[in-house]
């Protein structure tokens, strides 16, 4: 048997535990996006990870540590689709608009992707905490220009539960890229827009990025 550096060694063992925990979150991420968060067990993960239980407890003290490690990685994904496009943004409610749609596309694209987010964020709410936070920012600056009395807190909720709802949507494939538009003016007007006001948002969005296939199609 050759000799190993221990140095070389340390470090397969690091590459080695590094796989083990990402097959871990992989196949925490693959139930997530099948079933409800809070019905998938220890077993179901390690035997869809296709390890030992007791590799489990290596890697996590416990199934809510997973699923925060899932979370952090959603979030992660979220401010690399979110960031690049939202800072060179001015204007509070096309960055609102703006947020939506990446967030929406990115759904029709990936069904399985959409089901994860819906499901982990509505489980895990503190898991997208820097979604949230930009996301209140935009509706305090939105407030104050308005004038308008509502809270940026309650309008937050709001938000966060009609593109919750969307989400989980698209990722069962009960609605398509036609409906798209449409949220994102929805939610313009619960924030309190006017009608023509979240019309002038929409028109002022980058084109059309969505591709040929619909999130039905995608979901099959």
């Amino acid at each position: 048997m050759a000799n190993i550096n221990p140095t070389r060694r340390a470090e397969i063992g690091r590459e080695k535990r590094a796989r083990t925990r990402a097959q871990l979150v992989g196949a925490a991420n693959s139930l997530f996006a099948r079933q409800a968060v809070e019905s998938v067990t220890v077993d179901d993960v390690v035997k869809e990870a296709g390890v030992a239980k007791g590799t489990f407890y290596v890697h996590f003290d416990s199934l809510e540590a997973l699923t925060a490690a899932v979370a952090e990685e959603l979030v992660q994904s979220f401010d690399e689709l979110l960031q690049p496009g939202r800072i060179s943004i001015s204007d509070p409610a096309l960055r609102i608009a703006f947020g939506c749609r990446l967030f929406i596309d990115k759904a029709l694209t990936d069904s399985r992707w959409a089901a994860v987010a819906a499901r982990m964020t509505a489980a895990t709410p503190k898991g997208g905490e820097n979604i949230r936070r930009r996301l209140f920012e935009d509706l305090q600056q939105l407030s104050k220009e308005s004038l308008e009395e509502t809270s940026a807190e309650l309008k937050l909720e709001v938000v966060v539960g009609i593109m919750l709802q969307i989400l989980r949507a698209l990722g069962e494939g009960r609605l398509s890229s036609l409906d798209r538009d449409a949220v994102i003016s929805a939610i313009l007007r619960a924030i309190g827009l006017s009608a023509q006001q979240a019309e002038s948002v929409l028109e002022r969005l980058p084109p059309n990025t969505i591709p040929e296939k619909s999130s039905r199609a995608a979901a099959n």
